[in-house]
């Protein structure tokens, strides 16, 4: 009779997100072995997870070509909120548990958000390129009160909610898109509910901040820029993929819209630790600010978020429910209490 595998929880990413101490202190409640790749390609990920108890994730794929294979897993824990690169239905389907932070980052990526709406409103990165240039522009057409203006925001989410109160504390009016947005949260948000169309035809700033899903994949592309006013600013602080990013350059490009804001890249992998290219034509114009997947990042949410994701395994193989697995009617191949 072979014996029994040694227990052991696999950390991907190891390399571009290295663990840090409070998250090692969390899992030392487990007598586990770690295993600490990068897991860039299906086969690395599959190689060290086959057998693995646990999985901890952030940016690297799990696909259900290796989510099949799999044979002792509980929990993959999600460090963050999105999970559009884990094959959730296959692993809900082995009855494994995919856990997610969805209120992990909400401070910070509706901070940054503002702050890209406010650069764009008050066109900080041309200013700062006359500046060094020796120049002051006398022209100021272009700018506008915010308390004159309207922020439409796409998802109204955890992100989305922050977003509109940082938004009405500059005097925007704001309107909300999201198929789940109720009168009574709307009312009590304070914000006016709206259509997709409406919201590209009246905002003068679009925020995009809901999920990438099959229904939200290029959910922006030349038509709906067209849509949108020739004087407004896209914000893309959720998902790169939602948008036709080609589509998108060239809108820019014409002027069928004036600016653009970015965190959030398809055409790239901002984590690639060898760099990744940069001659897509959203790189080569003015009218665009870029910033490389960072709306997350504070020293607090980088505690927070790993802490909660290493809890999160040590609950499951305790026997515990995590607190807050994506799919709750996941039927787990293994005893829980509760």
């Amino acid at each position: 009779m072979s014996p029994e595998p040694t227990p052991y929880i696999v950390r991907l990413n190891a390399h571009t997100f290295p663990m840090i101490a409070e998250e090692r202190h969390v899992l030392a409640a487990l007598s586990h072995r770690l295993v600490e790749v990068e897991g860039a390609t299906d086969d690395e990920a599959l190689a060290v997870c086959r057998d693995a108890d646990a999985v901890m994730i952030i940016s690297a794929y799990l696909r259900a070509s290796v989510i099949r294979q799999l044979t002792r897993c509980r929990i993959i824990s999600r460090i963050g909120t999105g999970v559009d690169k884990i094959a959730v239905d296959e692993a809900t389907r082995k009855g494994i548990i995919v856990n997610n932070l969805p209120d992990v980052f909400t401070e910070e990526v509706a901070d940054h958000t503002l702050a890209l709406l406010l650069a764009a409103a008050r066109q900080i990165k041309f200013f700062d390129l006359t500046m060094r240039q020796g120049h002051r522009p006398d022209d100021f057409a272009g700018l506008h009160r915010l308390c004159a203006q309207t922020a439409g925001i796409i998802g109204f989410g955890r992100i989305g909610r922050a977003v509109a109160r940082r938004c009405q504390g500059f005097g925007l009016r704001v309107l909300a898109c999201d198929p789940c947005l109720t009168p009574e949260l709307a009312t009590r948000e304070n914000v006016t509910p709206a259509d997709l169309a409406t919201v590209l035809a009246e905002s003068d700033y679009v925020c995009l901040l809901c999920p990438l899903l099959p229904t939200t994949r290029s959910m922006l592309a030349m038509p709906q820029f067209k849509q949108m006013k020739p004087t407004a600013a896209l914000v893309n602080t959720g998902r790169g993929e939602l948008v036709n990013e080609d589509d998108l350059a060239e809108a820019l490009r014409t002027g069928i819209i004036r600016h653009a804001a970015l965190d959030v890249f398809g055409m790239v992998n901002v984590f690639d630790a060898e760099g990744f290219p940069t001659d897509h034509p959203l790189f080569k114009l003015d009218n665009v600010l870029l910033s490389p997947h960072v709306a997350a990042g504070s020293h607090e949410g980088t505690v927070d978020s790993r802490c909660r994701g290493a809890q999160a395994v040590v609950d499951v193989l305790t026997g515990k429910w995590p607190e807050h697995p994506v799919d709750p009617d996941v039927k787990p191949w293994f005893s829980l209490a509760g």
